[in-house]
């Protein structure tokens, strides 16, 4: 007798060996007809499973996350069983999960074009509608290599060439094509169908540009038309809010070829930066930073003993001078310990916050290059904490506050956090690890936070903590962080006089709020779409005239506000006022005031905002206490 045990506690007894898909079709019909998977004493198996020992089990739908993830990686081999239908001479190489969505490369002797895509994605749904069972075997290395070979499969046979020795080599088969794959998939093709190919591109085998260039074809598939249709209205939304076409309409930053991956930072975007770096300076110094300045430019032998040297790479632009190599700052944390070592440092000074906005440099890949969002040169919102090891929780809880607090001001209220754990590989014994992990979870506890833990993701040198925003799409981006460091301040001579008066290592806590200042920005343009709270919006006001003999009133306004410390433009064009108010519209100026005779004659201004509502005429008073500052900063 066979003895299953159930998620909800019951019990379910067989006669003999069954299936996932048996046990699901025992608990119920439309569960059998839902299950795409299960999960046998915590392993994720396929519907034909067979379970021969007592087990526990649960049976894995559309609606669960690794559901989610196995309607895509079918939908994957959907996709390349349809290429090869309709391009038998194809090579299929990898195709895997993706977030939101997957992707498979292949090998052809012409580039695929749009129409090709319509016919790809029509043969998969024949497909989905053929109801194909997909089965999977088990092959011995050398047949595998063998029957993908004798199909032409050559990059099949090289994938299992390369494989472990140790590896269990299984293939899926659906109707006539079958595909390496370590699974888990779908029983059948039916179970799929909520799907669209977005694009295709090119790609590198192994994403080594030595290698063959392979096309790409990126897809999408959810459990149902619902999501798929949210997910294809945020990917228009986030069309709309390109930061990179949104900083061109409004004159905000340019990236040209000449300079790549770096900035061309103009008037307006260059307020909003200064607004925003004004801001983090205050909240650094209510919190007990002092601010430096390193030198952009420094001998490589700080970076070799740092081991960003050897880190870092070719990611490092370097440059020499009388015979001395130098690296361009990658990052700020050398010379920074560089300033703690200026005279002797003593257990009474600590913790010592050091700040920076450090411009770095690093020779990303020009492919990977993407607006604002990743760039050569970027300025980070850095800090490091010199700290005792018994001082990292309450310096870890401070940062948190002032972290949430910075990213309630520019309206982030939904943040994710998490918690990454000692690596395989590290330095330090296991008793400073014991005390820096305890720390940060006291710490994320203490706060009373929603975290979730990440084993062996930390870096080499010591745990840290990950903070992710998400903006009004929905979308996540990791900003925040705050990192135990115990190798760096010793590699780089720091110490401080104990209260026994012998020499000890600080601890050094890597830090940041904003990240990348530059991608932050990126980040607020596409969560706002370009129409800025009036605190950062670069111009806050337009002043503008209805006719030549309502300038002087106009200049007078425009003197007042700028006097209250409000940013203002003045528009005293002989053009149509209507022509004026789409003009400033569209560069999302929050509020217009409009001067003409009754203004004039009464000593107020006609006032719309940004929404496009008509305040009416105001004194200037009223218009002062209608600027809408709530909300933010």
């Amino acid at each position: 007798m066979l003895t299953i045990s159930l998620p909800d506690g019951s019990k379910r007894q067989f006669d003999g060996p069954v299936t996932v898909m048996d046990v699901a079709q025992a608990i119920g019909l439309g569960l059998g007809k839902a299950a795409l998977a299960g999960r046998v004493d915590d392993r994720i198996v396929d519907c034909g499973y067979e379970i021969a020992d007592d087990a526990s089990v649960s049976i894995i739908t559309g609606r669960d996350e690794e559901g989610l993830e196995i309607i895509r990686h079918s939908t994957a081999h959907l996709l390349a069983q349809a290429v090869k239908r309709i391009f038998p001479d194809v090579q299929v190489t990898i195709g895997p999960v993706i977030e939101d969505g997957f992707y498979y490369d292949f090998s052809y002797e012409r580039p695929f074009t749009p129409e090709d895509l319509e016919r790809i994605e029509k043969e998969m749904h024949e497909i989905v509608g053929e109801g194909i069972d997909v089965n999977r075997n088990v092959m011995d290395r050398q047949p595998a290599v063998e029957y993908f070979s004798q199909r032409g499969e050559a990059y099949k046979a090289q994938i299992i060439h390369d494989l472990p020795e140790d590896e269990i080599i299984s293939v899926y088969q659906q109707g006539g094509f079958t595909d390496l794959c370590r699974g888990p998939h779908v029983p059948n093709t039916s179970r799929l169908g909520v799907f669209k190919l977005m694009k295709i591109a090119g790609a590198y085998w192994r994403g080594d540009s030595n290698n063959e260039m392979l096309q790409r074809i990126y897809g999408t598939a959810w459990s149902d038309k619902k999501a798929l249709k949210a997910y294809l209205h945020r990917l228009k939304e986030a069309e709309k809010r390109d930061h990179r076409k949104i900083g061109k309409a409004l004159s905000l930053f340019h990236i040209q070829e000449e300079a790549p991956g770096m900035v061309f930072w103009h008037d307006k975007g260059w307020t909003i930066y200064r607004l925003i770096e004004d801001y983090i300076r205050v909240k650094l110094r209510d919190h007990g930073y002092t601010e430096v300045k390193t030198p952009q430019v420094v001998d490589r032998t700080l970076w070799e003993k740092s081991g960003h040297w050897d880190k870092f790479g070719d990611m490092i632009f370097s440059t020499q001078s009388e015979n001395r190599d130098y690296a361009i700052k990658p990052m700020n944390c050398p010379c920074h310990v560089q300033i703690f070592n200026q005279g002797l440092k003593s257990y009474r000074e600590l913790p010592i916050r050091m700040a920076e906005f450090g411009s770095c440099h690093r020779n990303e890949p020009s492919g990977t290059l993407h607006g604002l969002m990743r760039l050569r040169n970027f300025v980070q919102d850095d800090a490091h904490i010199f700290c005792m090891e018994d001082q990292i929780q309450e310096e870890v809880s401070a940062f948190i506050d002032l972290l949430f607090e910075v990213y309630r001001d520019f309206g982030f209220q939904d943040i994710l956090v998490k918690l990454s754990t000692r690596p395989e590989n590290r330095v330090g014994d296991d008793a400073v690890w014991d005390k820096a992990e305890e720390a940060l979870e006291r710490a994320l506890n203490h706060k009373g936070l929603e975290w979730e833990l990440q084993p062996g993701e930390g870096a080499f040198y010591g745990p840290k903590i990950d903070f992710s925003l998400k903006d009004c799409l929905n979308r996540v981006w990791q900003c925040g962080t705050i990192q135990v460091d115990f190798s760096m301040p010793g590699r780089l001579g720091a110490h401080y006089v104990a209260e026994d008066s012998s020499k000890q290592v600080p601890v050094m806590l890597h830090r940041a709020v904003l990240g990348s200042v530059e991608r932050f920005i990126g980040i607020l343009i596409e969560h706002h779409a370009g129409n800025f709270p009036l605190w950062l919006a670069p111009v806050q006001a337009v002043v503008m005239t209805i006719a030549d003999r309502h300038a002087e009133y106009a200049e007078n306004i425009c003197r007042n506000l700028k006097k209250q410390g409000y940013r203002v433009n003045l528009d005293l064009r002989n053009e149509k006022i209507g022509f004026k108010i789409r003009e400033h519209s569209i560069q999302r100026i929050p509020y217009l005031l409009i001067v003409g005779d009754k203004e004039l004659e009464s000593a107020t201004v006609s006032v719309r905002s940004q929404k496009g509502e008509d305040l009416g005429s105001l004194s200037l008073d009223e218009c002062l206490n209608q600027f809408d500052l709530s909300g933010n900063y």
